[in-house]
């Protein structure tokens, strides 16, 4: 009993279960598993699925993202009544980072059958808004892991890949930017200086990875992926 009070209470507590009728929150209070998690141990892992809502009951741990090379950065600290796993529960996308436990952590694990009944109906407009929310933390995410791991170079070269967008190559080597591409603009965006970026915008078309047509648009190079 004792057990089903505590979870009941940290449920009651977190911000995706405020608006839980007692019923509800009984009946995820009931689906919840606990589990406990050594120092060092990962909770969720980056590129993985883990298909639950897991939220920390005890301990701490750290959320960390890291790029191809190995490299990390830590992007937050959670504590008791922190949760994670929400994105991925939401857009079915593996995890944006890695968690894992810096002291012993204890949790309450909550399976995707039992979160999805806390959801809205997935053809409303109220998921569509949730949606559209987890894409915007993702991009945020990989923002945040791009100005903390990438040199000025990385981080242009993503917004410029980013900016052709992810499937516009298809067979082609080649994609094109339409208009002119702002110096300053990309200068803010990646968080450098407009000289600097400007000098990287020279370097990278000398080196074959851009070219700057007549109209202004930007030839971007597939093997600029090598850079973003």
């Amino acid at each position: 009993m004792t057990t089903m009070v505590s979870s009941l209470e940290l449920i009651r507590r977190v911000p995706l279960f405020s608006m839980l009728t007692a019923s509800q929150a009984s009946s995820v209070a009931n689906a919840v598993v606990k589990r406990r998690y050594k120092r060092s141990e990962f909770i969720v892992e980056q590129g993985k699925k883990s298909n639950a809502l897991t939220i920390l009951l005890t301990g701490r741990a750290r959320v960390i993202s890291s790029d191809a090379r190995g490299r990390e950065v830590i992007l937050a600290t959670m504590r008791p009544g922190d949760y994670v796993g929400e994105m991925s529960l939401i857009d079915h996308a593996p995890h944006s980072a890695s968690v894992m436990a810096e002291v012993q952590t204890d949790v309450l694990v909550l399976g995707q059958m039992e979160f999805a009944r806390c959801l809205p109906e997935t053809d409303s407009m109220a998921y569509a808004v949730l949606r559209g929310l987890v894409w915007r933390l993702r991009q945020a995410d990989r923002k945040i892991e791009s100005l903390a791991l990438m040199d000025v170079y990385g981080r242009v070269a993503r917004v410029l890949l980013e900016s052709a967008g992810e499937n516009a190559w298809g067979a082609e080597e080649n994609a094109v930017i339409p208009g002119r591409v702002s110096r300053q603009d990309l200068a803010k965006m990646v968080g450098a200086s407009r000289e600097m970026v400007s000098r990287v915008m020279k370097d990278l078309e000398e080196r074959g990875f851009i070219a700057t047509q007549e109209d202004g648009s930007l030839i971007v190079k597939q093997h600029l992926n090598s850079l973003g």
